[in-house]
C-alpha cells in the first residue's frame, strides 16, 4: 500500500541571512526583488566564500545585476559553472556556434518562427524560462553585450511574494492545481514551419504545480509563466481561462516588479524557479540592435504543496550540458 503524498507546510518569506556579506556590496532596487551587486569581478575564478554570498542574495532577492563586466563567451561558460551545471544553450532553439552552452537573445529572434499580429494582453511576453521542460532552469544569467541608447530594458517579477500577496481562501484553492507547459506562438500568431519543426524535433510539454515549493527556503511560489502554461488540469477550458488570467494579471503587478536598464557589459543573474521576466516591445519601435547571451542553469523537477513532482507529457529533461547533446 503506498502513502499518499505530504503536504509541504507553508513557510512565509525567509528571514535575511544572519549577518551582512562581508565580500561583496548588495544594493537592493525596490522593496520585493532585485540588487546591484559590487564587488567581485566575474571574468575571474571567484572564491568560495564570494560565490555563498552571492547565491544568498540571489536567494533573497530574486535577480542580482551586476555591472561593467565585459566577458567573453568562455568566461559566461566559466561563470555559470560556478554556480551550477549550463544546459544546451536552447532545447528548441539552439545555441551559438562554438559555444553549445550559450543563447543568442537577438533583436528579431522572433521573426523567423511566428507570422501574423499578437494579442496584447498585460501579461504577452511575461514567462519563466523553459518552463515546458519537466525539469526547467533553475537559474539563467542574462550578459548584456550591444545595448541601444535607449530602450530595451528587462523586467522582473517576484513570484513569491505574488503568492503571498492572494488572499487565504485563493492560496488554498491553487495549493491543489496544476498546469500543462508547452511551446507554442504567442496568442493570435501563427507557426513558421521551422518553429513547428524545431518542436517536432525536441518537443517539450509537461505537467507542473500552479504552486512550487523552493528546497532551501521553504517558500512557495507562483509556477505560472503567461507564455508556456496553456491551461489547468482537470477544469473546463473557461474555468482554467478565467483563473488563469486573474493569476497572469496578478503576478504582473508593478509592486512585484524591477525594471532593468541594460548597459554593455551588464549582467542580471536570476532564480529561474522564483520570477517571471519580460522584454517589453518598445525595442521594435526602435532602429537600434540589441544583443544579449543568456546561459541556463540545470534545474530540478519542481514539487507542489503535495509533495508530488512535475510529470513529463512529452519530452526529456532539459539535461546539463553534455558534447553529445550538441
Amino acid at each position: 500500500m503506498t502513502s499518499a503524498p505530504t503536504t509541504v507546510p507553508h513557510t512565509a518569506r525567509p528571514a535575511a541571512p544572519a549577518a551582512a556579506p562581508r565580500h561583496i556590496s548588495v544594493h537592493p532596487l525596490t522593496g520585493h526583488i532585485g540588487a546591484e551587486i559590487e564587488g567581485p569581478d566575474l571574468s575571474r575564478p571567484l572564491a568560495p566564500e564570494v560565490i555563498q554570498e552571492i547565491q544568498a542574495a540571489l536567494l533573497k532577492w530574486k535577480v542580482v545585476f551586476f555591472r561593467d563586466q565585459p566577458l567573453t563567451h568562455a568566461q559566461h561558460v566559466a561563470l555559470a559553472r560556478s554556480f551550477g551545471a549550463p544546459t544546451i544553450g536552447h532545447p528548441v532553439f539552439g545555441f551559438v556556434e562554438g559555444h553549445p552552452e550559450i543563447y543568442s537573445i537577438a533583436r528579431d529572434r522572433f521573426t523567423g518562427r511566428h507570422t501574423g499580429e499578437p494579442l496584447i494582453r498585460p501579461w504577452t511576453g511575461w514567462h519563466t524560462d523553459v518552463t515546458a521542460a519537466v525539469n526547467p532552469p533553475a537559474a539563467s544569467i542574462l550578459r548584456g553585450d550591444i545595448i541601444p541608447p535607449f530602450g530595451g530594458d528587462t523586467f522582473w517579477t517576484n513570484l513569491a511574494v505574488a503568492y503571498e500577496a492572494l488572499s487565504a481562501p485563493l492560496r488554498g484553492f491553487v495549493d491543489t492545481l496544476r498546469g500543462i507547459h508547452a511551446f507554442s506562438p504567442p496568442e493570435g500568431q501563427g507557426a513558421t514551419e521551422d518553429f513547428a519543426a524545431r518542436n517536432r524535433r525536441r518537443p517539450l510539454v509537461s505537467e507542473h504545480p500552479l504552486v512550487r515549493v523552493i528546497p532551501e527556503t521553504g517558500e512557495r511560489v507562483l509556477f505560472v509563466s503567461p507564455s508556456f502554461l496553456k491551461r489547468i488540469t482537470g477544469l473546463s477550458p473557461r474555468e482554467s481561462q478565467q483563473i488563469l488570467e486573474l493569476l497572469f494579471e496578478h503576478i504582473t503587478r508593478p509592486e512585484y516588479t524591477v525594471r532593468f536598464r541594460w548597459q554593455p557589459g551588464s549582467i542580471a543573474f536570476w532564480d529561474n524557479r522564483t520570477t517571471a521576466h519580460l522584454a517589453p516591445r518598445d525595442i521594435y519601435a526602435l532602429d537600434f540592435d540589441r544583443q544579449l547571451y543568456r546561459i541556463t542553469l540545470k534545474g530540478d523537477v519542481p514539487v507542489g504543496v503535495d509533495g508530488r513532482p512535475s510529470t513529463v507529457i512529452e519530452g526529456d529533461p532539459l539535461d546539463a550540458y553534455a558534447e553529445a547533446a550538441a
